[in-house]
């Protein structure tokens, strides 16, 4: 395993380079030993070992650095690049020059240094492999030639061209191929990014506009408080009345008493994240306050764990974004809903919510949590709770997955981790 940082880019690269010259030092010790054993002739067999033996060397501290927590920079990877550059021209050298029929090889580095570094780099490799083929043209150690092995040699010439634009054209696509796959990673990553990014401006607009709205229903809430009050003491004999204003006192007291509370929850959750409570005593609060909120729901619910059940986190935005889905699938409902939790031992909730509802159409498959839209009618709903229900599950670890089921109606299915 390499360190932390392979998986940027220029560390994934740096890694097909390592495994590129190990191919590479195989194939030239294979080929000193099919010359050595087929073709009786003299070269400067030390030279070539020595060249080979230190570019396994440094392959080798390039296997260190690879596992060390050290980003890999284009000048790294250029330099890297110009040891396999200069390596190849001292073995053309030793080896026939330019008339060497791996010549060709000096395509590789630059097709590499090409898909991979920026411009001013790809330029100067160019001209750095131009430079040592012209060179390899005229200063080479030449081969001897026998004329009773003439025949052989050039069969072996040829086999060799051949052999050597199979390996670069092998080589040539599979790095590029490699390449290809890092770039649609990298596109896909920057996607998610932006995707992440947005949804956390809506957020925090919503957020904005949801605190601005608490803080400017304060006062006609008060002043509805007031004008009920008198009202209620003007009115003493009528009873009808005096039970109406008790009801409009009582549902502008709770609508007074949700806004204290979600100021006080919005200034605690920056400071804590909240407590952890057993899951079966969290999800036990959830349903006893969704009762309140909607006594004429029917539902069943079957709650299935191991005892003493793990814990999980006691969080107002979690809660509420339960509460959320709890309500959707109550109004997608016609009948009853069934919900179902499990825990295991790899410290995981499932949490299934079914309703018998006419199913999610194609186009609520495909934008369900995005943020304002809606099937609801205009002034029902605000397209918002599904959207924040999953951004705040997610943000906790968890996941949200909607899908219609075979026998009809639609199941929210919520994961979320535990607390051993």
């Amino acid at each position: 395993m390499f360190s932390d940082l392979s998986q940027s880019p220029l560390s994934k690269n740096l890694q097909r380079l390592f495994l590129l010259r190990n191919i590479a030092i195989a194939a030239q010790c294979l080929t000193f030993a099919l010359v050595y054993w087929t073709i009786d002739i003299v070269i400067p067999w030390t030279q070539m070992i020595a060249v080979v033996t230190l570019l396994a060397l440094l392959n080798l501290l390039t296997w260190i650095r690879l596992h060390r927590n050290w980003p890999v920079s284009h000048l790294e990877f250029f330099l890297q690049l110009l040891i396999d550059v200069m390596a190849l021209s001292t073995l053309l050298y030793f080896s026939g020059g330019s008339t060497n029929p791996f010549i060709s090889f000096f395509l590789l580095p630059m097709t590499i240094a090409a898909a991979t570094l920026p411009w001013r780099y790809t330029w100067i490799m160019a001209i750095i492999t131009i430079t040592c083929y012209t060179l390899l043209l005229f200063n080479y150690v030449p081969l001897p030639h026998d004329h009773n092995k003439h025949l052989i040699e050039f069969a072996l010439h040829v086999s060799g061209m051949w052999l050597a634009f199979v390996l670069s054209t092998v080589i040539i696509a599979w790095f590029v191929v490699k390449m290809s796959s890092s770039i649609r990673e990298r596109d896909q990553d920057l996607a998610k990014a932006r995707e992440h990014a947005l949804r956390n401006e809506q957020i925090i607009a919503l957020g904005t506009l949801a605190a601005g709205a608490a803080h400017e229903l304060g006062t006609p809430l008060s002043t509805m408080a007031v004008v009920a009050g008198e009202l209620q003491q003007e009115y003493t004999q009528d009873a009808e009345f005096q039970n109406n204003i008790h009801i409009l006192r009582d549902q502008i007291a709770h609508c007074k008493q949700t806004l204290t509370q979600l100021l006080a929850k919005a200034g605690q959750a920056r400071a804590e994240h909240g407590s952890e409570l057993p899951v079966d005593v969290f999800l036990n609060q959830i349903l006893d306050k969704w009762k309140l909120i909607r006594p004429s729901v029917k539902f069943t619910y079957q709650c299935t764990g191991d005892l003493p059940a793990p814990k999980i986190m006691d969080n107002q935005l979690l809660s509420q974004s339960l509460l959320n889905l709890l309500n959707n699938a109550a109004d997608a409902s016609s009948e009853c809903i069934e919900i179902k939790s499990h825990w295991d031992n790899n410290l995981e909730l499932k949490l299934e919510i079914i309703d018998d509802g006419k199913g999610l159409s194609a186009e609520v498959m495909q934008r369900a949590g995005e943020a304002f839209f809606s099937t609801k009618a205009p002034g029902q709903g605000f397209g918002i709770g599904l959207f924040l229900a999953n951004a705040n599950i997610e943000r906790f670890g968890g996941s949200v997955r909607l899908f219609n089921l075979e026998g009809g109606g639609a199941c929210t299915q919520v994961v979320l981790p535990l607390i051993g």
